[in-house]
């Protein structure tokens, strides 16, 4: 493997990545939503919301059937809070906001990954790209493994951030952080790296077969969908996130990830792009 090669060929698309606006707007903006603006509303508006008020209490009957159903090592966590408003804020941050959460890398690493080779064909740099001293599975391994770090990155700070800002705007109704458990822990350590990697791998099948960064970006965001059926089976009492799931989720993901992975690197071939410029 030619590391130096493929190290200079990261470093080049992470700058590359640092200067375009069109990769840059969407993984400030989403992130900014979803694990900013999201949670500190949220936050804010449940450390100051009445337990008494009849909001909070219709909502409380209203998902009546939600909080009955839930397994028993959750519940036994809500029966160490004092009253329904706690209960509904550990369930909403621990049990909504991870399918939101995990839109985050799976989106860092698509936007990233459409500018792969669509992104080298509109700034006309693909030609000296494919010459580059490297195998077919070596520019491979390289174009991938920069939206690959980005998005575990991204997605890593991203819960950092989200935890730090739920933990402050709550402090005063929780008494505490309530949002680091081993659920959230293997979320990021086993499932992000999925999702970022199924992103990506669709990704770059995709804009090595395109030619503008829209058409990759727009094809590839189908790959947000499953992330999206998480969150309605949450929403919908379908399924509960707790560290049996999220392993078996993080399993479910890997597996296509790792064959689209395998797939591109055995089919991906340099003459083909040469013979779409």
């Amino acid at each position: 493997m030619n590391w130096r090669a493929i190290r200079a060929i990261i470093r080049k698309d992470l700058k590359v990545i640092a200067q375009s606006k069109a990769v840059l707007i969407p993984l400030i903006a989403v992130p900014g939503l979803l694990l900013v603006l999201l949670p500190t509303i949220g936050g804010i508006f449940l450390a100051n919301a009445d337990p008494a008020a009849e909001s909070i209490l219709a909502f409380r009957a209203e998902a009546g059937l939600f909080f009955d159903n839930l397994p028993a090592v959750i519940d036994s966590k809500l029966q160490a809070y004092d009253n329904e408003l706690q209960r509904m804020t550990y369930i909403i941050f621990n049990m909504f906001f991870p399918a939101f959460y995990l839109i985050l890398p799976t989106m860092a690493a698509n936007v990233i990954a459409a500018d792969s080779f669509a992104g080298e064909k509109e700034r006309k740099t693909l030609e000296a790209l494919i010459y580059a001293p490297l195998s077919d599975r070596e520019l491979y391994l390289a174009k991938i493994l920069a939206p690959w770090i980005a998005g575990i990155v991204i997605g890593w700070v991203g819960y950092l951030i989200f935890a730090t800002i739920v933990t402050i705007t709550t402090f005063s109704l929780m008494g505490g952080a309530f949002v680091l458990d081993l659920t959230w822990l293997l979320l990021i350590l086993w499932v992000v790296p999925a999702v970022a990697g199924l992103g990506l791998g669709a990704m770059v099948l995709v804009s090595s077969r395109v030619s503008t960064f829209q058409e990759a970006y727009q094809l590839g965001g189908l790959i947000v969908i499953p992330v999206v059926l998480l969150l309605f089976g949450q929403l919908g009492g379908i399924l509960y996130f707790s560290p049996f799931i999220v392993i078996l989720i993080g399993l479910l993901i890997w597996l296509p990830t790792i064959g689209l992975i395998w797939f591109g690197a055995k089919t991906f071939k340099r003459g083909e792009l040469i013979a779409r410029l």
